[in-house]
């Protein structure tokens, strides 16, 4: 509940502070006293627009501060979601600057706008006439079914499993997408891959393609000067191997006259057997060089495929275009792991489908089951509040389609007179219906369920008599579940209120400001007889005023 209200700098108000209690607080004043300046305060606290304009003095700050007992609201999760201190008083407050800059503060802590939206609207119920729009509300209205039905638990399932579900169909969209792009480049991808796996670049070694290339490319050359080196250590009559081995036996037969002949014997064996190896050596190499034009055909057309794929990639090594290749490769590999990934969340998501539907279900079975009821209760209050032949039609419209409350919706539709077709709200209720028909529901909902502070603006404009009276006794029927503070300029309402507040104008230094202050029982009786009065209170009103506030 609301418990204390600071407002400085604000319109024609200088500075003002207010305390509320539970119940039902009644705000009365003379037109233009400043109470519609209270409701732009508090529209401040609930997060509407700053406008510098409001600023009783340009030189200083606006600030206004509400302070809110939230004990039995269940907030704290809201508390810890936006990591804000959790105070069971906790403080609102906005600040506006000199130069039109707004700053917003829970418990202290700066906050956004939607931050503070999104506690306000927890905390705080702002109700004019110009807010009965509220009542073509989808939200709003299924809100009020919800109520009767009294399923918090199945909402709440639903709503943590809707969470989940349109996160995961957001995933598989988001992988849908990046399935399809990556298909359009998949064929190309996979060309590029195959291209180069078939290429066999791991076996390749460049350069010795290219030496066997350059040998079988002289491979005549080659293969003469081998003989010719053949023949000239080994071949014909003339050879070096016969002319040694001559020199070798000269040698051997002069060792017996001096021994060290012997050792230049040995020594020129030695060269002989190794020029014997030689020569078999160049006979060999000789033998395997045969002159191969389908070889050599086979070594261009890789060595041109390696070239060709280098220049394509832009790279210059083999080692380059393997890395290219495996980089394709894992491409190729996350694209099957999208597949698969988008397979498990399809599965997943038509788990979570059959759940939400079951949720789905009952909340609507529900729903439907209390329509009769809620109809049947709004006529009644409808009745006493001197519309005797109003009737609320609420309209249940299932479907197959999740949403963020359900499969279903809800459509209330008004007949205000006997015989009338029944319409949606705004096409055939006047203001004055709307604001009893919205009082309604919201007395109803309040027998069901926490609703946050409810402030109404002259919610009876267009009534009178009886049933102002009857007014009047609703709000005072919802303050003993919650608090409800009104604006009025009917004394029949006024009379209700657990606590009277009475906003005036004061003139200081030159200046007019708007002020408040809590009445006494004498001050109340005096105030209600001045609103039954045109004038100065006659006994006659003093004595009805006194009558209505024992009533």
């Amino acid at each position: 509940m609301l418990q204390h209200l600071s407002i400085q700098n604000y319109a024609l108000i200088d500075k003002l502070e207010i305390d509320f209690t539970d119940g039902l607080t009644i705000i009365t004043g003379e037109t233009g006293a400043g109470k519609s300046i209270l409701l732009g305060a508090l529209g401040l606290i609930a997060g509407s627009r700053a406008d510098i304009q409001s600023l009783q003095d340009k030189t200083k700050k606006c600030i206004v501060e509400a302070s809110f007992n939230i004990k039995d609201y269940a907030l704290k999760d809201f508390f810890w979601s936006a990591e804000l201190d959790y105070e069971i008083t906790t403080s609102i407050r906005r600040e506006i600057s000199s130069e039109g800059k707004s700053r917003a503060f829970i418990n202290d802590t700066p906050v956004s706008l939607s931050q503070l939206k999104a506690l306000a609207e927890r905390l705080i119920d702002i109700h004019s006439q110009h807010q009965t729009l509220t009542l073509n509300g989808s939200e709003f209205q299924l809100s009020v079914v919800d109520a009767y039905a009294n399923h918090p638990d199945y909402l709440l399932d639903y709503a943590t499993n809707f969470k989940q579900f349109k996160i995961f169909e957001k995933s598989l969209n988001e992988m849908l997408a990046k399935e399809a792009q990556a298909r359009k480049d998949l064929d190309y991808f996979q060309f590029q891959f195959n291209e180069l796996e078939e290429a066999n670049l791991n076996n390749m070694r460049v350069d010795e393609i290219e030496n066997e290339l350059e040998t079988l490319n002289n491979a005549e050359e080659i293969k003469i000067n081998l003989s010719k080196a053949a023949s000239g250590l080994n071949g014909g009559e003339q050879n070096l191997l016969l002319s040694l081995n001559e020199i070798k036996s000269i040698l051997s037969a002069l060792a017996k006259y001096k021994p060290e002949i012997n050792e230049l014997s040995t020594r020129l064996n030695s060269c002989v057997i190794e020029l014997k190896d030689i020569s078999n050596d160049i006979d060999g190499l000789e033998e395997k060089i045969v002159y191969d034009p389908k070889r050599i055909e086979i070594l261009n057309e890789q060595l041109e495929i390696v070239f060709r794929l280098q220049q394509k990639h832009q790279v210059k090594s083999v080692g380059e275009l393997i890395s290219i290749k495996d980089e394709l490769s894992n491409k190729l590999l996350e694209f099957s792991s999208i597949e698969s990934e988008i397979e498990k969340i399809k599965k997943l998501l038509f788990t979570m489908q059959n759940s939400l539907a079951i949720l789905a279900k009952k909340i609507a079975a529900n729903r439907k089951k209390e329509i009769p009821k809620i109809e049947k209760d709004i006529a009644s209050i409808l009745f006493s509040l001197s519309m005797p032949n109003a009737q609320l039609k609420i309209e249940h419209i299932d479907s197959n389609t999740f949403g963020t409350y359900g499969t279903d919706r809800v459509n209330f539709l008004f007949s205000a007179n006997k015989g009338s077709d029944f319409k949606e709200l705004n096409k055939v209720a006047s203001g004055g219906e709307l604001s009893r028909l919205m009082l309604s529901i919201k007395s109803l909902i309040a027998q069901l369920t926490a609703l946050p502070t409810i402030i109404f603006d002259e919610i009876d404009t267009g009534v009178s008599g009886d049933v102002a009276n009857k007014v009047g006794s609703i709000m005072n029927l919802m303050a003993k579940s919650m608090q409800v503070i009104t604006i009025t300029h009917l004394p029949q309402i006024a009379s209700k209120g657990n606590t009277h507040l009475f906003v005036y104008k004061e003139d200081r230094y030159n200046k007019t400001y708007s002020n408040i202050r809590k009445l006494s029982s004498e001050d109340r009786i005096s105030e209600i007889a001045k609103m039954l009065s045109s004038g100065i209170p006659t006994e006659a009103a003093i004595s009805n005023a006194k009558e209505l506030l024992n009533n």
